[in-house]
C-alpha cells in the first residue's frame, strides 16, 4: 500500500485546517450575531461553547482521522468493530463535501483542484499557508483602519460593550442558542473535512493543543472581523445587519466613500476571497482524498475526474437563480442553494457531528480507551479523561447536538404552518433513527 501523504510542519497543519474552519460566515455573520445578542457577554457564551462543544467534536473528528489513516470514505470501517454499521456513514460524509462545493463557481473549482493536484506538502500546505498569513495581516490593516474612522466607536460599544437591553429584547435563551449555534457550526466539523488533516499528520503532538491552536486561529478572524465591518458601518449609517448584501452590496459603497477607497475595497475583496478560498482547497482536498481511498487511483486522476463532477453538479445551483428558480424544494421563495445549504448546514453537519462523538465514545465503535490514547498522543496539552468528561461527551453533548439539529428545522419550517412544520419534524427523526442504528450495531469484539 502507498504511504501516506504528511504536511510538511505542524504549522502547515495548523493553518490548513484553521483555514477550512475560516469562512464567510465568519466574516458577514458573526459580528452583526454578536452586537445583536449582547456584545462582549455574547461572545463569552459563545467561546464557552466553543470549549464545551467545539472542542472536544474537533478532537474526535482529528482523532478518527489520524487513527485510520484515511479520510471519512473509508476511516470508520478502518476502525469499527466487524459486524457494526458506522461505516456507512461515510457516504453521507461524502455527500456533504460535495454538497458543500456545489456553490463555487468553475474559476474556483479548477484553481482550488489546480493547487491540490501538487500534493499535500507542495499545493495544498504550500499555497494555504501563505493565505492564511496575508489573510491575517489583511485583517489586522483593515480593522485599524476602520477603527480610525470617524464615528467607528459607535459600532464597537454595539460589537462589544455589554448590552444588557438587547439581551431583555432578544431574550436570554435565544442568546444562548445563537451563541451555540454560531459556536458549533463556525469550525466546519461533522462531514471529515477535519478527519482529513488528522490523517495527514505525525503523532509527536497530541491533538488537544492543536485543535485549540485552530480553533484561536478561527475565533480571532471572527472577532477582528467584526472590528473591521461594524465600525466602518456605524461611521457611515449602514445597517449592520443585512447579511451577504452587506458584504457584496453595501461595503463596496462604503469603501468607495473613503479617502484611497479603491486601495480598501481591492484589500478587503483579497481578503475574503482568502477566507472563501482557504475553506475550498480543504474540503477539495478531502474529496479528492475520497476517490484516492476509495478507488486506489493517483491524485492527478482524482483531480480529473471531480473537476468535471464538481463542476456539472454546481450548476443546478447556479441555474436556481435563473432558468430552476421554479424550484424551492423548502418553501416559497428559496432557491436550490438555500436547499442545499440546508442538507449540509442543517443536516450533514450536526448528525455528523453526533456520529463522531458517538463513535468515539461508544464500545462497537472506535471506544473511549483508544480515542484517548489516540488524541493524547505526543506532546502538548492533554484531553481531559476523567469519568465526568466521559459522562459528558457520551449523553449530555449529544443532548445538545439533537437541539441544535430539531431547533434548526423547527426555525426553517415553524413560518410555513402546522401540517407543513409537522411534515418535516417527522423527516427530521429519520436521521435520528439512522444514529441509533449505529449506535446499537453488536461487534465480535470489544477493546475496552
Amino acid at each position: 500500500m502507498k504511504e501516506r501523504e504528511k504536511f510538511g510542519s505542524r504549522l502547515g497543519f495548523i493553518l490548513v485546517s484553521a483555514g477550512c474552519a475560516v469562512g464567510l460566515g465568519n466574516v458577514w455573520k458573526f459580528p452583526y450575531v454578536c452586537g445583536k445578542n449582547g456584545g462582549a457577554i455574547f461572545i463569552l457564551i459563545y467561546l464557552a461553547f466553543l470549549i464545551v462543544m467545539g472542542y472536544p467534536i474537533m478532537v474526535s473528528e482529528f482523532s478518527v482521522g489520524r487513527a485510520s489513516r484515511s479520510s471519512c470514505a473509508t476511516s470508520f470501517k478502518v476502525l469499527e468493530k466487524e459486524g457494526t454499521h458506522w461505516h456507512n456513514y461515510g457516504y453521507f460524509g461524502m455527500l456533504g463535501n460535495y454538497m458543500l462545493m456545489m456553490f463555487w463557481a468553475v474559476i474556483a473549482i479548477i484553481a482550488a483542484f489546480v493547487i491540490c493536484s501538487f500534493g499535500v506538502q507542495k499545493g495544498v500546505e504550500k499555497i494555504t499557508k501563505i493565505m492564511m498569513v496575508c489573510l491575517l495581516l489583511l485583517i489586522a490593516v483593515l480593522a485599524i483602519h476602520s477603527l480610525t474612522l470617524k464615528g467607528a466607536m459607535k459600532g464597537v460599544r454595539f460589537y462589544l460593550v455589554p448590552n444588557v437591553d438587547n439581551i431583555k429584547d432578544v431574550g436570554i435563551v435565544n442568546v444562548v442558542f445563537e451563541a451555540m449555534k454560531q459556536a458549533f457550526f463556525t469550525l466546519s466539523i461533522g462531514i471529515g473535512a477535519m478527519a482529513i488533516f488528522g490523517s495527514y499528520i505525525d503523532k509527536d503532538r497530541s491533538l488537544s493543543g492543536e485543535s485549540v491552536s485552530i480553533i484561536a486561529i478561527d475565533t480571532f478572524v471572527a472577532l477582528m472581523a467584526g472590528l473591521i465591518i461594524i465600525p466602518a458601518c456605524f461611521a457611515y449609517n449602514i445597517e449592520p445587519g443585512q447579511g451577504p448584501s452587506l458584504i457584496f452590496i453595501t461595503l463596496p459603497t462604503v469603501f468607495n466613500q473613503m479617502a484611497l477607497g479603491k486601495l480598501w475595497s481591492i484589500l478587503f475583496f483579497v481578503f475574503m476571497s482568502f477566507a472563501a478560498m482557504s475553506t475550498v482547497i480543504a474540503v477539495f482536498e478531502n474529496i479528492i482524498s475520497f476517490a484516492m481511498d476509495l478507488f486506489n487511483i493517483s491524485r492527478k486522476k482524482a483531480v480529473a475526474i471531480n473537476i468535471v463532477l464538481i463542476t456539472l453538479l454546481s450548476a443546478p445551483c447556479a441555474f436556481g437563480f435563473n432558468k430552476l428558480d421554479f424550484i424551492q424544494l423548502i418553501g416559497k421563495g428559496t432557491t436550490i442553494m438555500d436547499f442545499e445549504d440546508f442538507i449540509v448546514s442543517s443536516n450533514l453537519l450536526p448528525i455528523g457531528s453526533l456520529i463522531y462523538i458517538l463513535f468515539c465514545v461508544c464500545k462497537n465503535g472506535f471506544g473511549w480507551d483508544n480515542f484517548i490514547k489516540e488524541a493524547d498522543e505526543g506532546e502538548g496539552m492533554k484531553f481531559p479523561s476523567n469519568k465526568v468528561v466521559k459522562f459528558y461527551m457520551t449523553y449530555i453533548l449529544p443532548v445538545l447536538i439533537i437541539a441544535i439539529y430539531l431547533i434548526g428545522y423547527y426555525g426553517t419550517f415553524s413560518e410555513q404552518g402546522k401540517t407543513t412544520l409537522g411534515i418535516w419534524m417527522c423527516v427530521a427523526v429519520i436521521p435520528l433513527l439512522f444514529v441509533l442504528w449505529l449506535v446499537l450495531g453488536k461487534g465480535k469484539d470489544n477493546r475496552q
